[in-house]
């Protein structure tokens, strides 16, 4: 498979079988060799065929990937496809190492892999020139709890090298999601795969909402689960519905996505997603969660504006863009769904050449967060 030669490629199918779905991808994107292939796929698709048509159509060529919950291709807002990037060996370069069993995850021995693939990474894309910049894309199983440990272990051994990335995903089932490499999916997987290139590239982390004057204590949790059982020494559920001003609602994914938790670290708030309301009456949380942690319920801020401030700041970053690698939660299209602006979201990201996919969760240098649209800003 291959791609204009100034363009990162891109391409995505809607066809249900994978060998088609992936002919026509290859159909569709242009004929210069590639450096490296992104893959991000509804987990609605046969996960051993659609291996097998990929590696018929990436012969050579470093390939990851996972699991979505929803696509971002150039209709903005998708789902139930395929989607490809490809990255020119002619201005790229693309190297990756997978993570497997990672409940049995060995920091240490992590580090030294992680500082053994950054070198591999300088050695090889010197062929680019004198000046080369290195991201680490990183995408890791959304349902293994996993992520926090990883993110920080893996950003500390890159050193200077920026971490940006996202948890896979399988629709709102939360059941079983898997990331791509080496050419088979993997379940309690996660990869990270060094980005070289001498064009500049940016990485950026940004939330749609703000800490409103609300706040409640974490006093009962099962921080392995990431389930809080008490707030404010009451039953969590019922609690959090009282303080976000809406005593007797319903709790559902569309309430957690509009009214989210956010805690202060770092000098800066950050949202803590609420996954889902127990018949117990606790919470299940995407992120980290323990006994003493104080929580601001969020609010949301005018989104269109703040895309496209983020839009503009991004092209005075890299310049011309020619494409916005995107994280974006799934709750973010959730709550654009329920406030009805998800045709201006997906119309601003198609006008600003975003790809990628919805995520259970977002990585940013050595942070795990969650309903922030993260990713990485790449120029001409």
């Amino acid at each position: 498979m291959a791609v204009l030669a100034s363009e990162i490629g891109f391409a995505s199918s809607h066809a249900t079988e994978p060998e088609r779905a992936m002919a026509e991808i290859a159909a569709r994107v242009g004929n210069e060799p590639l450096a490296g292939m992104l893959i991000f796929c509804s987990h609605r698709f046969d996960r051993a065929g659609l291996a097998r048509a990929i590696n018929r159509h990436s012969d050579g060529i470093v390939t990851i990937g996972c699991t979505s919950s929803g696509e971002l291709t150039e209709r903005g807002y998708d789902q139930d496809s395929i989607s490809v990037i490809g990255f020119p060996a002619s201005g790229f370069h693309l190297t990756s190492h997978c993570f497997e069993d990672i409940d049995h995850f060995d920091p240490v021995a992590a580090r030294q892999t992680v500082r053994h693939l950054a070198a591999v990474a300088d050695r090889d894309s010197r062929r680019l020139g004198d000046m080369v910049n290195h991201v680490a894309l990183f995408l890791v199983d959304g349902m293994s709890h996993r992520e926090e440990l990883l993110t920080m272990t893996i950003q500390d051994a890159l050193g200077d090298i920026p971490l940006i990335g996202g948890s896979s995903g399988d629709g709102l089932a939360f059941r079983e999601t898997a990331i791509f490499e080496g050419g088979r999916f993997h379940g309690q997987g996660a990869v990270v795969a060094i980005l070289s290139t001498p064009r500049p590239m940016h990485v950026f982390k940004a939330q749609h909402y703000r800490p409103s004057v609300e706040r409640m204590v974490v006093t009962g949790a099962d921080p392995q689960a990431r389930v809080v059982t008490e707030i404010d020494a009451e039953p969590a559920a019922r609690e959090y519905l009282r303080l976000a001003g809406h005593a007797g609602e319903a709790l559902g994914v569309e309430f957690f996505a509009a009214h989210p938790p956010m805690v202060r670290a770092g000098g800066d708030y950050h949202v803590r997603s609420i996954q889902s309301a127990n018949d117990d009456g606790s919470l299940t949380f995407y992120c980290a969660i323990d006994k003493g942690i104080v929580l601001a319920v969020g609010e949301p801020i005018d989104r269109i504006a703040g895309m496209e401030a983020l839009f503009g700041d991004l092209r005075d970053k890299v310049g011309q863009i020619d494409r916005i690698l995107a994280f974006d939660c799934v709750l973010n299209r959730i709550d654009a769904e329920q406030r009805q602006i998800g045709r201006q979201v997906s119309e601003l990201y198609a006008r600003n050449r975003v790809i990628g996919f919805n995520t259970y969760g977002e990585q940013y240098h050595a942070l795990h967060v969650n309903q922030t649209f993260s990713g990485l800003a790449i120029g001409r």
